[in-house]
């Protein structure tokens, strides 16, 4: 007899692609050091994502958003989505609703830190983990969380690491993020692009929305999260590692991509 797979509640009847028999509106699902499956999925319930530990990366069509802790994710019905991460532990907590309102906020993808108030309706919300029958104090909460989202969310479109659709781009993508520590030389980028350096400047601002420098400084301050979570070195040598000549300069650079200041974890 096939084994049938069972993520979050939902059962996976064919490779990537969930059955739901779930009849609660919304429910709540939370596990410790979370894993994943290595390829794409998708099923036919809203998804809010809650990073409570490490950090997460999710690949949603030609956009790799980038969700640190204590961030969330909203993530629309039949969105197709893939979920990777190299932290050291990984403890994240679904909400997974059958329906949202009709208003634009919920047709797509954001990513935000969670302010406080989210932060302790979350945690008032894990009682109910794994409770997918219907329970009226249980829908009750989680649909004034869900109605509140969009005052909840201050976007920081900066976590998105845009993906050229122009197949020349890619080697310049690839070489970047093989070697963010090192100052650009964009002669040996428009090389590998086969094209001028202008051409190159222009068609890559146009594919991603940012310049050469700025797709190098958000893979840096990216794999600089990575580090922080690996809690093996001080910021001074994190900011070294990945290119900056002082500590100054990667919190300047850091705060100007997360909004925040790096803080190694106690």
């Amino acid at each position: 007899m096939q084994n049938v797979k069972i993520k979050c509640g939902l059962l996976e009847k064919s490779r990537g692609e969930y059955h739901d028999d779930i009849q609660a509106e919304a429910y709540i699902w939370s596990e410790e050091n979370w894993k994943h499956d290595d390829y794409e999925h998708s099923h036919e319930r809203h998804q809010l994502t809650y990073v409570e530990e490490g950090y997460q990366y999710f690949h949603i069509g030609k956009k790799i958003y980038l969700v640190p802790q204590y961030h969330v994710i909203w993530i629309p019905s039949k969105i197709t989505h893939q979920i990777t991460s190299d932290a050291r532990e990984v403890n994240l907590r679904l909400i997974l609703f059958k329906s949202a309102p009709d208003e634009d906020f919920y047709n797509d993808v954001h990513v935000f830190a969670a302010p406080a108030v989210l932060k302790e309706m979350l945690q008032y919300a894990s009682r109910w983990n794994k409770v997918v029958t219907e329970n009226t104090s249980q829908m009750s909460f989680l649909k004034a969380m869900l109605n509140n989202l969009p005052y909840f969310c201050d976007e920081n479109s900066s976590l998105q690491i845009p993906v050229p659709y122009d197949a020349r781009l890619m080697p310049v993508c690839s070489f970047i993020r093989l070697h963010y520590q090192q100052n650009l030389n964009p002669e040996e980028l428009a090389e590998r692009a086969l094209m001028s350096v202008r051409s190159l400047q222009r068609i890559f601002k146009n594919e991603t929305g940012l310049t050469l420098q700025k797709y190098a400084q958000l893979i840096r301050i990216l794999k600089s999260i990575e580090l922080i979570d690996s809690g093996q070195y001080t910021l001074s040598q994190i900011a070294v590692m990945i290119g900056y000549k002082s500590l100054a300069a990667f919190t300047s650079s850091y705060f100007a991509i997360t909004k925040t200041k790096p803080k190694l974890k106690k």
